[in-house]
């Protein structure tokens, strides 16, 4: 057991093992049918995934490295910003992606894609709007990602070579559209959740 732990990918193999078990000891013994009920149910459980590594890094970012940047030494910062940093953000960035591609197809198999993304205008609201604004928030939160945060990020953490005032401009702009996905991010989780168990 210290063997699996000590390697990530090997927690990542044992916990897929685990919850291929657990699948297939709570649900292969009844009536499961590969159907679009199956698919849509294995895209909800990887849009969660998915999602959960997003926000968990937009929290990590807001919360733990921002706040703490400036009580880390000189000489120690380069740690965060050559090493740490840039493999956040890497997993940042494609986790986002894959939420909002993963979201876009439960939407699609379950039949309201386009209802939700005209905010439930076409069933009269509801449900289909709740969704709706929560899917065009993921949308924003995830162009911020790609489109604003990562490219400056990469000119603040100097991976692109920049002027000193560039850089000092593109790590301000990075964490505003930052602070601005973690000022989205309980919002669009309202609405993700809500149409769960509200509705």
């Amino acid at each position: 057991m210290l063997s699996i732990l000590q390697s990530l990918s090997k927690t990542v193999y044992a916990s897929l093992a685990i919850s291929i078990i657990l699948f297939l000891g709570l649900f292969f013994g009844g009536n499961i049918a590969f159907d679009m009920l199956f698919w849509s149910w294995l895209f909800k459980y990887a849009h969660v995934i998915s999602g959960v590594m997003w926000i968990g890094l937009l929290w990590y970012f807001n919360f733990v490295q921002i706040p703490n940047m400036a009580k880390i030494p000189d000489e120690q910062k380069p740690a965060i910003g050559k090493v740490i940093a840039p493999a956040a953000l890497f997993w940042f960035r494609w986790a986002a992606l894959a939420t909002i591609v993963t979201g876009l197809i439960v939407a699609t198999l379950n039949g309201y894609v386009y209802d939700a993304l005209a905010l439930g205008i076409i069933s009269g609201g509801g449900k289909n709007t709740a969704i709706g604004i929560g899917m065009w928030i993921g949308i924003i939160m995830a162009y911020n990602v790609w489109f604003v945060i990562w490219p400056n990020q990469k000119r603040a953490l100097g991976m692109v070579e920049v002027d000193p005032e560039t850089k000092a401009k593109s790590a301000k702009t990075a964490m505003l559209f930052s602070r601005t996905n973690t000022l989205l991010s309980l919002p669009m989780l309202l609405c993700m959740v809500i149409t769960q168990n509200l509705y």
